[in-house]
C-alpha cells in the first residue's frame, strides 16, 4: 500500500539539504493536479464542515482540559506531570504503557527541571500535546511529521509546522502554501499566499501534526532533543501503525523518513520528498503532488478529501 515521492533531508522547523532520491509508487497514487477545493460538489464541503466542526469542538474541550491540568498546578505553586498533559482518552489508552516506563519519568524530570529554569520552554505547557489531543486516534487520517517545535517566542504552539494568527509565516510552511497553490489552487487571497500560518484546520480534519520532539528552549534548537521525546513519539506512530490501516504518513525530508520506518506500509500509504526548507524545497519538494495524492488515496478508500486551503 505504500506510495513514496522524491525524498530528501529535513525537519518540521529545521532547514535541510540533499538530493532527492528514486520515485517508487504502489499505492495508486498517480501524478497529477487534482480539483480544486472549489470545485468540489457542496455535499463533500457540508460534509467537511461538519466534520471539522465535530472535531474543533472535541479539540477544544481538550485544550480546556490541559488548560486546567496546568492552572490547577500553578494554583499550589507547583508544575503539572507531564504525562497529565496528554487528556486524548484515546491517545493516553494507546500509550499507557510508555507514560509508566523509566524513560518517561526521566524525560519528565528534565523538562519539569526546563520549566522551573530561568529560560522559556516552547510550546505553552498546556500545548505540549496538542497534536495527540487534537485529533483522536481513530480520527487520524493524515499524518505530517515534524521535527523540533519552533524555538522562537510566539511561534510553537503544538502542532507541527503551524505557528498562532499573527505570528510571521515561517519559510517551509509558505513553501508548502505555494506547492498548495500550485497543486490545488489554494489561495490565501488575491492570488498570494496565506497571510496567516494557524493549521488547525488540518488538524480538525484528523490531520496528525506531529513534531519527533515536543518541547524546546527558547532560542536553542534541538535543546530538548535525546532526551525521550523521540523514543516516546516513536511508540506514538509505531502504534498507531498497528492499530490504524489506511492512513497517509507525508514524510518530508530524511529525519521523517528514518522515523517513519517504524509504519507498517503493508497497510498504509506512505509518501515522500525533499523537505519544504528554503534549502531543500527545489530538490523534489516543490512538485511533489502530495495533498492532491493524498485526497484521491482518501477517496479511493472511501473518506473524505482534505480541505487543504488555509485562508
Amino acid at each position: 500500500m505504500a506510495s513514496t515521492a522524491a525524498g530528501g533531508p529535513g525537519d518540521g522547523a529545521a532547514a535541510a539539504t540533499g538530493e532527492p532520491q528514486a520515485v517508487v509508487a504502489a499505492a495508486g497514487a498517480g501524478a497529477g493536479v487534482a480539483p480544486a477545493a472549489a470545485e468540489q460538489p457542496a455535499d463533500v464541503h457540508q460534509a467537511q464542515a461538519i466534520e471539522q466542526q465535530h472535531m474543533r469542538a472535541h479539540a477544544n474541550r481538550n485544550a480546556a482540559l490541559a488548560k486546567q491540568v496546568v492552572l490547577k498546578a500553578e494554583a499550589v505553586g507547583g508544575l503539572p506531570r507531564l504525562g497529565e498533559l496528554l487528556v486524548e482518552d484515546s491517545w493516553r489508552h494507546l500509550l499507557s504503557s510508555e507514560l509508566d516506563k523509566p524513560y518517561f519519568a526521566d524525560l519528565e524530570a528534565f523538562v519539569r527541571s526546563e520549566w522551573a529554569g530561568s529560560q522559556m520552554v516552547f510550546p505553552p505547557k498546556d500545548c505540549v500535546f496538542r497534536a495527540l489531543n487534537s485529533c483522536p486516534v481513530d480520527k487520524v487520517r493524515v499524518v505530517i511529521l515534524g521535527q523540533d517545535p519552533y524555538h522562537d517566542l510566539g511561534q510553537a504552539m503544538g502542532l507541527s509546522f503551524s505557528v498562532p494568527h499573527g505570528r510571521a509565516v515561517p519559510s517551509s510552511l509558505r513553501n508548502m502554501y505555494k506547492e498548495l497553490r500550485e497543486d490545488l489552487g489554494c489561495e490565501g487571497g488575491r492570488g498570494a499566499v496565506p497571510k496567516h500560518g494557524n493549521l488547525e484546520k488540518w488538524a480538525h480534519q484528523g490531520v496528525l501534526l506531529l513534531n519527533a520532539v515536543l518541547t524546546v528552549r527558547a532560542h536553542s534548537a534541538a535543546s530538548h532533543a535525546k532526551k525521550g521525546w523521540e523514543k516516546f513519539t516513536d511508540a506514538a506512530i509505531s502504534r498507531l501503525s498497528k492499530q490504524r490501516s489506511g492512513v497517509v504518513f507525508l514524510l518530508w525530508g530524511r529525519y521523517a523518513q528514518d522515523k517513519g520506518k517504524v509504519i507498517d506500509k503493508s497497510k498504509h500509504h506512505v509518501l515522500t520528498a525533499a523537505h519544504p526548507s528554503g534549502l531543500s524545497a527545489n530538490r523534489g519538494f516543490f512538485g511533489c503532488r502530495h495533498f492532491s495524492q493524498t485526497n484521491r488515496l482518501l477517496e479511493k478508500d472511501g473518506q473524505l478529501p482534505i480541505d487543504w486551503c488555509i485562508e
